[in-house]
């Protein structure tokens, strides 16, 4: 009787359901959802991204806004970051740079410097068109290099007027301004050079501000050489006449009233000018009015104002200047001071010296570019520290071969950067291509500068700040025409450039 046969089978079953599953069955399904947490923060964070890039560029918000915003609700709320952490991204050694060389340069410009150096030099060239158009070019990029965002605003006034008296092509003449300003858009202590070194450092990654600096330049050398063979080659007959000195200080017809500097919408080139004729405004949302008038001359950069700078000529205030702005240059190459320290310093003890003077240079310092950039770089350590780069660049790693994706993100920036913002872009690319980077398979520098002349120098189009200055300089019979010539020669650089990059820089840095 006590046998109960059969009967007892049925006692594993109740065996298994009475302990627990077993541990490598609960960790999968742990783990599983840990997956898809994880992926859905990834997918919000990858499309708060896009969503900023979208409305910052459509729209007059500025996009560092979007981007503080995006950093405190997806590293606060959604990653479960402390404030304290998001607070200390903050790129701190960033905004130094920016504000210091931004109110340096804006103490220039106020005191006249600025102006003394520009007349200096354009009666260093003897008259020569072809010497010129050459000068506009570097002085572009001297004025670029040294943290001017003002430059195309303040020579394509100058430039465009010669290029009308002294039948040089005006296409010419605006894209030589253009590319000389963009092809030295990373300097150090420019607003993308700060932003592009800053992601580099934020993602742990080496870097070389002055590998960053020149490739572009060099680069922009080769399209503006390109242009000049092609469109500038009259210019340099032995029998070219020559232009008069007094000239280059003075323009006729229509002037332009100074307007306060437009704030940046994405990666914008900011400039503040002029142009003639008509109210104009930036293609691109966000860019800002600028005020053109017509009627008799006005005490601005290409007339009045000129010919009183050069009757003073070297004031003690103005000689200052420019030793500060040599102890800048000496200050941060030598002793290897910090940019933003040193520029700091030398702007505080500048507007001490003169403060009424001086107030105005506060107005020059690009507040909305500081806000982009600031606001940019901390959502990137945001996204750094919640994974999503590491995610991004895994995704962009198993493209293929690494060449082939270094060329497709050239182009892609370029494209986008033609109609967008191009930090915006920068902010979205470099992080896709981050892990690429960490492999090794192509060079980190090169890589990097080829990305990043690629998405500046197709602001010449004329839906950027830069090309709204020259169109709007151009003294031409038809204005459209002009219009879409610019648009035409936009297209060209955004078919070349990015190839152009790829061969010279990323072939021979990744072998």
């Amino acid at each position: 009787m006590r046998h109960r046969g059969p009967a007892a089978d049925p006692a594993p079953p109740q065996s298994a359901h009475r302990y627990p599953a077993h541990p490598r069955q609960a960790c999968s399904d742990n783990r599983a959802t840990t997956e898809r947490v994880t992926s859905m923060l990834y997918f919000i964070s990858i499309a708060a991204l896009i969503a900023l890039f979208a409305i910052g560029t459509m729209t007059p918000i500025n996009m560092g806004v979007l981007a503080f915003a995006a950093a405190f609700v997806i590293g606060g709320w959604l990653s479960g970051m402390p404030m304290d952490d998001i607070f200390g991204f903050f790129p701190g050694s960033i905004f130094t740079i920016i504000v210091g060389i931004t109110l340096l340069f804006g103490i220039a410009r106020v005191n006249g410097t600025v102006d003394l150096i520009v007349s200096g030099a354009l009666k260093l060239v003897r008259g020569k068109r072809w010497a010129i158009v050459w000068l506009m070019f570097f002085l572009g990029a001297g004025l670029m290099t040294m943290g001017s965002v003002l430059a195309v605003g303040m020579l394509a006034p100058i430039a465009m007027p010669i290029a009308k008296r002294y039948k040089i092509d005006p296409l010419l003449m605006g894209m030589m301004i253009s590319h000389g300003v963009l092809g030295a858009a990373f300097s150090p202590i420019t607003v993308y050079g700060a932003f592009t070194n800053g992601w580099l450092q934020s993602a742990g990654l080496p870097t070389n501000p002055l590998a960053l600096y020149v490739i572009p330049l060099g680069l922009s050398f080769l399209l503006a050489l390109a242009l000049f063979l092609v469109r500038g080659r009259d210019l340099l007959r032995a029998d070219d006449q020559t232009i008069d000195i007094d000239d280059l200080t003075r323009t006729d017809g229509p002037t332009i009233a100074e307007s306060p500097a437009p704030g940046p919408r994405g990666g914008d080139l900011v400039s503040s000018g002029a142009g003639v004729g008509q109210h104009a405004t930036s293609a691109r949302p966000g860019a800002g009015p600028m005020v053109l008038t017509t009627g008799a001359p006005q005490p601005t950069p290409t007339s009045d104002r000129l010919e009183e700078i050069e009757s003073t000529g070297f004031t003690p205030l103005r000689v200052m200047t420019l030793i500060g702005m040599v102890a800048l240059l000496i200050g941060s190459a030598v002793f290897q001071i910090d940019v933003g320290v040193c520029s700091m310093v030398i702007a505080a003890i500048l507007l001490v010296i003169a403060p009424h003077k001086h107030k105005p240079a506060v107005n020059n310092v690009t507040w909305s570019a500081v806000l982009l950039v600031c606001g940019m770089l901390t959502y990137m350590s945001v996204l750094k520290a919640n994974g999503t780069l590491e995610f991004l660049g895994d995704a962009a790693a198993s493209l293929g071969s690494p060449l082939l994706t270094a060329l497709i993100l050239c182009y892609a920036v370029a494209v986008v950067s033609a109609v967008g913002s191009s930090i915006g872009t920068l902010g979205i690319v470099l992080p896709l291509a981050a892990p690429l980077l960490m492999m090794g398979d192509i060079g980190l520098i090169g890589f990097v500068a080829a990305v990043s002349f690629s998405a500046v120098i197709v602001d010449v189009s004329p839906l950027s700040s830069n090309g709204v200055m020259v169109l709007a300089n151009a003294q031409v019979p038809d204005r459209d025409k002009f219009q879409r010539t610019l648009f035409k020669y936009t297209g060209y650089v955004v078919l070349v450039a990015p190839i152009l990059a790829w061969i010279l820089v990323v072939l021979p840095t990744s072998m």
